[in-house]
This record gives C-alpha cells, structure tokens and sequence, in this order.
C-alpha cells in the first residue's frame, strides 16, 4: 500500500469531550441538547447520542433546541442554528428558516 494512504498518527485523534450533569439534574436534558449539537458539528452524533443516552430527534429534547436555535439566530451563530433545525427536522417539527 501506497505511504500516501497510510496514516501514521492513527489513534491520535481524540474522541469529543461532553460535559454533562447528573442524570437526575434538572439541567441534564438542556446540556443534552447541546451535547447533541456539538457532537454533529465536530461529525460525531454517535458518540454524544452514546453519552447522553438521547437520540438526534428526540422529542423530549425539542423544547430546549428551540431555545438554543432562538438564541443561534438572535446572536448570529448560524452553524448552531443550522444543525438546531436539523434536529427540529428530525424531530417532526417545522423549524425556523
């Protein structure tokens, strides 16, 4: 095999980092929905899907995703609100925009 396909750092990748309260924290679900939406911006649904224990489209979830989306479009972080609406798609729900 070619050395150009060869990648010798294989492994040295690290993994996304959620940060996530106790299960029973009233916050949980909140910081769930953020979990969700950086792990599909960093291309790793599967891992923060894997740590929350939520799934990208979760109903329980819409109420903070619409909040996050709110603020994404209110402050100008279009990727944010672009990946919110993503998951209000997935969701069942007409999204914003």
């Amino acid at each position: 095999m070619s050395r150009a396909f060869v990648n010798e750092d294989a492994g040295g990748d690290r993994q996304p980092q959620f940060s996530l309260p106790d299960p029973d924290s009233p916050y949980y679900e909140e910081a769930a929905a953020w979990a969700l939406i950086h792990g599909a911006d960093q291309g790793d649904s599967v891992a923060a899907e894997l740590v929350t224990g939520c799934r990208w489209g979760e109903a329980r979830l819409v109420p903070h995703i619409k909040e996050i989306l709110k603020d994404a479009e209110r402050d100008g972080q279009e990727r944010v609100a672009q990946l919110a609406r993503r998951f209000l798609k997935a969701a069942g729900q007409k999204p914003s925009k």
